[in-house]
C-alpha cells in the first residue's frame, strides 16, 4: 500500500525537524513516549520539564476523536499523569466496534489557551491535487469540518502563496494572526509536499501571543516515497490500525516484501480463526475474504494476505510456512480449513510456487493432521496443471485432504465447498494440458489468412469509426464522440480529446525495458491474431549500447533493435504510437515524462508498482495536457483480442487460446487487477461470444485513466455491445459510472461489481493488496458503491459468485434481441512451443553441455555439495570445511578442516626472492593488474617450484604399497636418475630445521589416526640426510603424503577415491590456493609502494657471447 498511517510521534517529529517557516513554533521535540516498560526515573532525566510543567498524557495509537472518548488526560504534574497512566494502561478499550488494549502514550506540556486560540487545519491528497482546509474554530467540538471549513484546491504542481491562504481560509481570523497562520500553513504545505505526506491534520492548532503550538496531529505518509525521503524520514514504524495487534509474523512477511520483488502480504485478523487464506493476487485476495464474510465466516477469517508478482519457490515456502505455523497453533473443535486460492496468473509459473507449498506441507503434515486441516486449492496459469498435480500427489501421500481445482471451476467455487454451502466434486473436470494447445493437438491444422479486426458478432465495416447512436436522453450523435472521448482537466476546466481506439491490427509499441519474456509473448499474441508484422518495434534499454535482440516470429527468427534512450527509438520508428514501460518504480517518472515529450506516443503502460503518488499525479497531469492515454501503473496492462497486447497481459499462449483472446467478441471489460482481469478474460469467454477488449487500470490510488474513461471509449465503440467492470473499494470513480447512466451518456449494458464488500464486517481497518483499495469514508465502501450502481440501472450480482451468471443472462438477452450475432469461430495459427517452455512441462529432454557435482545457485540460497550456505556457517565449518565440499565433495572431519587451513597458511608465502613472487612483483611494477601479476606467478608452478606435492604423494605411495623398504626406494630412485619429490631444501636442513614441517607433523602426529605414509617418508628422509643434510622432508612432500594418510584413513573415501584424488592433482590445488594469498600480498605491496618498471641490473647477468663478438 502506499498511504500510511504514522504515530502522532513520528509526524510532529517530522513537522518540527523539517517545517520552514517564518512562524515561531513552540514546544519544538517536548514529547515523552511512555509504555508499561518505562523506566520513569530515566524518562525525568531525559526530559526533565516533566518535573516542572503542567502536563497532557494521551494514547498514541492511530484512535480518532481521543477528547470526545475521554482518553486525554490534561493540566496534570507528573504524579497526576502517572495515576492517570497507571488506571489506562494495558486496559481493553473500545473505541467504535474495535476493541483494542491501550500500550503506548505520549506526555506533552499543557498550552493554556482560550477556546477563540484554537484553529483547525488539514491538508489531503486527491488525484487533481492537494485540498488545504481551515476553520476559525478548532478543538473536540469542531464538528463536520467538510461542510463548515474553507477549502483551498493547490493543483497538482502549483504552489500556495501566503496571499492565497489570507484570501481564501484567513476571512474569519483576527487581522492579528492571519501573518502568523498564513506563514504557518504555506510551511505546513511545504513540509507535506518534501516529506510526501498524502494526509497531515491538525486539530486544534493553537496561535498565542508567545507562537504557535502543535496539540494533537494525525497523519499518513506515501510509504513508496522510501526510496526518495529515507534521509529525512529514516526508519519509520507504522502501527497497526487501533483494535488489531502487530504480530512478529506480519512483520517477518513485510521484511520478506521489502526484499523481493514479488508481493508478498499478511495481516492476522484473528489467530484462532478456522478459516485461513493463502491467496495469490491482490484482486483475488480480496474476492476470496469477500466471499468467506457473504457466506458467513467472518468471525472465523485467520488472515488477510497475497502472494503475487512471481515470488521464487523459496518465498512461497518461506509465506507458506509462516501461514501454517500460525494455524497450527491452537485446535478448532471442527477442525480447520486452507483456501490456496487465485484467479489465472499472467506470468507467475505457477508450478514452482507450488513446489514452496508442497515443501512447508511436507514439513508441517503432522501439525496438520493433528488439527485435522482441510486444504482446497484452485489456480490457473502458466504451468497450473503440472501445479494442481504436484498438490495432489502431495495430498495423497501425506493423508491430508487436499481438493484440488483449476480453471474450469469458478475462482470462488472452493469456498462454498470448504465452508459447506456446495457440494465438493469427487472428479472435477480438468482442462486440456498446456502442451495440447501450443502442440495443436486438434485435428484442422487450417490456418486463416485474417482475423476479424470488428466485433467478433458482426461483420467489418468499411470504415474505422461509426457514428454513435442516441442516447436515452436524445443527446446528439456527435461523431466526434464516436472517435474522441473527452477528459475534462478537473482544476484548469480544459477539454482535451483522447482516441476512442487505442490499438488497432497495425500499432505498433516500443518496449522500454529488457523484457524478453513479455515481448516473445507479445510476438506469439501477434502471430496467432495472424497480424502482418510484430507489434514490438523496439525496445529501450538505457544500461546498454545499441543492439540487436533476437526472437522468434512463428517459425522464424527476427531481430528487434534495442536503444540506449527513448530519442533513437522514435527518432527511427515513427510508426509506433504506443509505449509498455517496464521501467523500474524508481525510474518510471522520468523515462514517463520523457515519453511524453514525443508527441507521436498517444497511450502509455506503466507497469511498476510502488511509484510514489506525488510522481503518478505529476504523470496524469502532463498526459491531460498533451491528450495521452495512461494505462497503470500497478498494472499487468490491457488486450484487445485479434490486434495487440501489452506486456504479460493474458497470460502465456495456452490462456490466449483457451480464453478465445485471438479474435474480438462482443464484451468489453475494465478492472483494477491485473490477476483478476485474467479471471474476467475465463469468465467472459465460457459466457459469452469472447473479449472485444479489456484494460487493468492498476490498483494505485490515482491510476492514469479511470473507470469511466475507458467505459466512455467501450460506450463509443461500435464492436462493443456490453461492458463490464470491476471495480473494488476505495474512491468513487464507480460513481461517475453511475451518473453516467442515468444521464443516458452510458447506454449499452453495464455489468458491475466492485470487490471488497467484507471491509465493512471488520472490526479494525484492513489495507488490502492495491495500494487504493482502503475506504476513507461511507461512500468509498464496496457495498455503498455496489448498491449506487444498482439504483442506477447497472447489472450488479449478489457477489462475485454470481457474477459469471449475471454476464451470460446479460449476453443471452443481447443474443436474443439480435443486438449480438455470433460468428463461427475460426482456428488461430499454431505456435511452436519454446525449448524452455517444453522442457519445463518435461516434454522433451536434451543432453546437457556441462555437468557439475558442487555447487548449485539456482534456488533461493547456495548450495555447496548438497549443503545449504546457511548451515555452512551456523556449523562453523570454516574454510577447511567448505574446500572439503567443494573439493572432495564430503563434510571432512574437524581435525582434517584444520589441517587443510594449516597447510594453506604455511604455503601462503616464502619470500620475494622465489620464482612466483618474482614474477607476480616484476609484472605488476610493469603495471599489469591484479589478475595478469597473479597468473605471471602461478605459471611458474611445477615440478620444480611448489608442484612438488602430487608428485610426492604419487612417488611415496607408490613405492610404499609395492612393499619396497625406504633404502630399497632411494637406491632405485638413483638407479633411474631420478629426484624423489618432496625431498631436499635449498636453505634448511636436519640441523636448520623448516618450523612449517615441524608444525604440521606435530599437529598429524597428534590428529590423524595413521599415518603409515608419513612415517615411511620420514623413515626416507633418515637416509637421505645421512648422505647430505638437506635433504630434509621439505613442506610439499610433508603435506603431500599426509594428505594421502587423511584420504585413505579418515573414512571419508574409499581406497580408489583418495588414489582418484591424488592421480588429479587435488594437492597441488593446496599449494596454488595457498600461495596464490602471498602472490596477491606481493602485487598490493608494490602498488602500495608505488615502486616503478623493474628492470634486471646487468651486473647481476653473465653476458656468455661468442668470442668474435665481445668487447
Amino acid at each position: 500500500m502506499s498511504a500510511k498511517a504514522i504515530s502522532e510521534q513520528t509526524g510532529k517529529e517530522f513537522l518540527y525537524k523539517h517545517i520552514c517557516t517564518s512562524a515561531a513554533v513552540q514546544n519544538r521535540f517536548r514529547y515523552a513516549s511512555v509504555t508499561a516498560e518505562t523506566d520513569w526515573q530515566r524518562l525525568t532525566q531525559e526530559h526533565p520539564w516533566l518535573l516542572t510543567e503542567r502536563l497532557v498524557i494521551k494514547p498514541d495509537q492511530l484512535i480518532k476523536r481521543r477528547g470526545k472518548l475521554g482518553l486525554v488526560g490534561i493540566n496534570l504534574d507528573l504524579e497526576g499523569v502517572k495515576e492517570w497512566f497507571k488506571a489506562r494502561v494495558m486496559r481493553e478499550t473500545t473505541v467504535g466496534k474495535a476493541k483494542g488494549v491501550l500500550k503506548n502514550f505520549l506526555i506533552e506540556p499543557f498550552v493554556p489557551h482560550t477556546q477563540e486560540e484554537e484553529f483547525y487545519v488539514c491538508i489531503y491528497a486527491t488525484r487533481e491535487g492537494d485540498h488545504v482546509l481551515f476553520h476559525h474554530e478548532g478543538g473536540v467540538e469542531v464538528g463536520d469540518v467538510d461542510a463548515k471549513a474553507l477549502r483551498l484546491l493547490v493543483a497538482v504542481d502549483e504552489k500556495l502563496g501566503e496571499k492565497q491562504v489570507m484570501e481564501k481560509l484567513l476571512t474569519h481570523v483576527p487581522d492579528e494572526k492571519k501573518q502568523v497562520l498564513a506563514s504557518f500553513v504555506v510551511g505546513l504545505f511545504k513540509l507535506y509536499e518534501d516529506l510526501y505526506f498524502t494526509y497531515l491534520e491538525i486539530n486544534p492548532i493553537v496561535v498565542t501571543k508567545d507562537g504557535v503550538y502543535v496539540l494533537d496531529m494525525a497523519a499518513k505518509i506515501d510509504a513508496t516515497a522510501d526510496f526518495l525521503c529515507k534521509a529525512k524520514w529514516g526508519d519509520v514504524e507504522f502501527p497497526p490500525p487501533f483494535g488489531r495487534e502487530a504480530y512478529p509474523e506480519e512483520a517477518y512477511i513485510a521484511d520478506l516484501d521489502a526484499k523481493s520483488g514479488a508481493s508478498l502480504k499478511l495481516t492476522l485478523l484473528n489467530p484462532c480463526g478456522r478459516i485461513w487464506t493463502m491467496v495469490a493476487g491482490g484482486g483475488a485476495s480480496v474476492v476470496y475474504s469477500d466471499t468467506i464474510c457473504d457466506l458467513g465466516g467472518v468471525d472465523e477469517l485467520a488472515n488477510y494476505g497475497e502472494y503475487s508478482g512471481a515470488p521464487s519457490e523459496q518465498q512461497t515456502y518461506d509465506y507458506a510456512k509462516t501461514i501454517l505455523s500460525l494455524m497450527t497453533r491452537e485446535k478448532h473443535t471442527q477442525g480447520k480449513v486452507l483456501i490456496i486460492g487465485g484467479s489465472i496468473a499472467n506470468f507467475t509459473n505457477v508450478a514452482a510456487t507450488f513446489k514452496g507449498i508442497v515443501r512447508a506441507i511436507k514439513d508441517f503434515q503432522c501439525p496438520l493432521k493433528e488439527h485435522e486441516v482441510t486444504i482446497f486449492v484452485r489456480r490457473g496459469g502458466p504451468n497450473y496443471q503440472e501445479g494442481l498435480r504436484v498438490m495432489g500427489e502431495i495430498g495423497k501421500t501425506t493423508g491430508i485432504p487436499i481438493h484440488v481445482f483449476g480453471t474450469e471451476t469458478h475462482m470462488t467455487a472452493i469456498v462454498g465447498m470448504a465452508l459447506g454451502h456446495r457440494p465438493i466434486p469427487n472428479q472435477p473436470p480438468m482442462d486440456a494440458h498446456t502442451a495440447n494447445f501450443l502442440l495443436n493437438a486438434s485435428n484442422s491444422a487450417a490456418t486463416p489468412a485474417t482475423t476479424r479486426t470488428a466485433s467478433f458478432s458482426e461483420p467489418k465495416t468499411s470504415g474505422e469509426f461509426n457514428p454513435a447512436k442516441k442516447s436515452k436522453a436524445d443527446l446528439p450523435a456527435d461523431s466526434l464522440h464516436s472517435i474522441l472521448w473527452p477528459l475534462k482537466n478537473m482544476v484548469t476546466g480544459d477539454w482535451k480529446a483522447k482516441p476512442t481506439t487505442l490499438f488497432r491490427k497495425q500499432t505498433k509499441a516500443i518496449v522500454w525495458g529488457m523484457q524478453t519474456r513479455a515481448v516473445q509473448g507479445m510476438m506469439d499474441f501477434d502471430y496467432v491474431c495472424s497480424r502482418d508484422e510484430p507489434s514490438v518495434a523496439a525496445m529501450v534499454y538505457p544500461f546498454t549500447g545499441d543492439h540487436k535482440q533476437k526472437f522468434y516470429w512463428g517459425h522464424k527468427e527476427i531481430l528487434v533493435p534495442v536503444y540506449k534512450n527513448m530519442a533513437d527509438a522514435v527518432k527511427k520508428h515513427p510508426e509506433v504510437d504506443v509505449l509498455i514501460s517496464f521501467a523500474s518504480l524508481r525510474s518510471a517518472f522520468d523515462s514517463t515524462m520523457e515519453s511524453m515529450q514525443y508527441p507521436q506516443i498517444h497511450t502509455i503502460a506503466i507497469i511498476a508498482e510502488g511509484i510514489p503518488e506525488a510522481h503518478t499525479r505529476k504523470i496524469i497531469k502532463m498526459a491531460d495536457e498533451k491528450g495521452v492515454t495512461i494505462i497503470g501503473p500497478a498494472t499487468v496492462g490491457g488486450i484487445k483480442p485479434g490486434c495487440f497486447k501489452i506486456g504479460n497481459t493474458g497470460g502465456m499462449l495456452d490462456n490466449i487460446l483457451a480464453s478465445k483472446l485471438y479474435r474480438p467478441g462482443s464484451v468489453a471489460y475494465v478492472s483494477r487487477s491485473g490477476g483478476m482481469s485474467n479471471e474476467l478474460n475465463n469468465i467472459i469467454s465460457r459466457t459469452t461470444d469472447g473479449v472485444y477488449e479489456g484494460v487493468a487500470i492498476g490498483g494505485d490510488r490515482y491510476p492514469g485513466s479511470t473507470f469511466m474513461d475507458h467505459v466512455l471509449r467501450y460506450q463509443d465503440t461500435p464492436g462493443v455491445k456490453m461492458i463490464i467492470v470491476l471495480g473494488e473499494i476505495g474512491g468513487t470513480e464507480e460513481y461517475k459510472i453511475c451518473q453516467g447512466i442515468r444521464e443516458g451518456r452510458i447506454t449499452k449494458p453495464v455489468v458491475c461489481w466492485c470487490i471488497g464488500t467484507c471491509a465493512t464486517m471488520f472490526a479494525s481497518e484492513v489495507q488490502f493488496g492495491h495500494a487504493g483499495a482502503c475506504a476513507n469514508q461511507a461512500s468509498e465502501t464496496a457495498v455503498a458503491k455496489n448498491q449506487a450502481l444498482r439504483d442506477a440501472g447497472a447489472y450488479v450480482p449478489k457477489s462475485f459468485d454470481e457474477l459469471g451468471d449475471v454476464i451470460k443472462t446479460v449476453y443471452d438477452d443481447l443474443v436474443a434481441n439480435g443486438t449480438i450475432v455470433p460468428a463461427q469461430e475460426v482456428p488461430p495459427p499454431t505456435v511452436p512451443m519454446d525449448y524452455s517452455w517444453a522442457r519445463e512441462l518435461g516434454l522433451i529432454r536434451k543432453p546437457a553441455s556441462f555437468m557439475t557435482s558442487i555447487c548449485d545457485e539456482r534456488g533461493q540460497e547456495l548450495i555447496y555439495a548438497g549443503m545449504p550456505i546457511t548451515e555452512v556457517f551456523k556449523e562453523e565449518m570454516g574454510l577447511g570445511g567448505v574446500l572439503g565440499l567443494l573439493w572432495f565433495q564430503r563434510r571432512l572431519p574437524r581435525y582434517a578442516c584444520q589441517f587443510i587451513e594449516m597447510c594453506l597458511m604455511v604455503t601462503a608465502d616464502h619470500g620475494p626472492a622465489v620464482s612466483g613472487a618474482h614474477n607476480t612483483i616484476v609484472c605488476a611494477r610493469a603495471g599489469k593488474d591484479l589478475i595478469s601479476s597473479l597468473t605471471s606467478g602461478l605459471l611458474t608452478i611445477g615440478d620444480r617450484f611448489g608442484g612438488a606435492l602430487d608428485a610426492a604423494a604419487k612417488q611415496f605411495s607408490k613405492a610404499f604399497d609395492s612393499g619396497m623398504l625406504p633404502m630399497e626406494f632411494v637406491n632405485k630412485m638413483k638407479k633411474d636418475g631420478k629426484l624423489i619429490m618432496g625431498i631436499g631444501h635449498r636453505v634448511k636442513s636436519i640441523n636448520n630445521p623448516d618450523m612449517r614441517v615441524q608444525i604440521l607433523k606435530d599437529f598429524v602426529k597428534q590428529n590423524f589416526p595413521s599415518t603409515q605414509l608419513l612415517d615411511y617418508a620420514l623413515d626416507v628422509e633418515k637416509i637421505t640426510t645421512s648422505k647430505k643434510p638437506n635433504l630434509i622432508l621439505n613442506v610439499d612432500g610433508f603435506i603431500g603424503v599426509a594428505f594421502v594418510d587423511l584420504l585413505r584413513m579418515c573414512g571419508g573415501f574409499t581406497r580408489d577415491e583418495a588414489d582418484e584424488f591424488v592421480e588429479i592433482g587435488a594437492l597441488n590445488g593446496i599449494f596454488v590456493l595457498g600461495r596464490s594469498m602471498g602472490f596477491i600480498g606481493h602485487y598490493l605491496d608494490q602498488k602500495r609502494l608505488k615502486q616503478g618498471l623493474y628492470r634486471h641490473p646487468w651486473d647481476d647477468i653473465s653476458y656468455v657471447l661468442p668470442e668474435h663478438m665481445s668487447m
